[in-house]
């Protein structure tokens, strides 16, 4: 399997250079007021999908933003002189002696 990605990898590094070496001829990008960018092909697309990349992080960055602060705080610290308070098991114990969870049904 890690061949085969390895392979796969390779496919389309090598599917990207050959595009990249049979588009070589300059483009150009107009802008407004008559401005204008001349520059290889390759060039172009690679800054298109680049201000894409950017514009996209952008975009989901007050998500982001929202859900960090919507996070619990963390818990206080628990003395070292706090007494330990055993917890119920949530497994059962097999009659051949491993460790099963325990089912929890919810009926109405």
């Amino acid at each position: 399997m890690k061949y085969l990605l390895w392979l796969l990898k390779a496919a389309i590094f090598f599917t990207l250079f050959a595009f990249a070496l049979n588009n070589q001829h300059d483009a150009t990008v107009n802008f407004f007021f008559g401005t204008y960018w001349r520059a290889p092909l390759v060039l172009v697309v690679l800054v298109a999908f680049a201000g894409g990349m950017v514009v996209g992080a952008l975009g989901m960055l007050p998500g982001w933003w929202r859900r960090r602060q919507k996070a619990p705080p963390a818990a206080p610290a628990v003395p070292a002189t706090a007494a330990v308070v055993p917890q119920a098991s949530t497994r059962a114990i097999s009659s051949s002696g491993t460790e099963l969870p325990i089912a929890r049904h919810h009926g109405l």
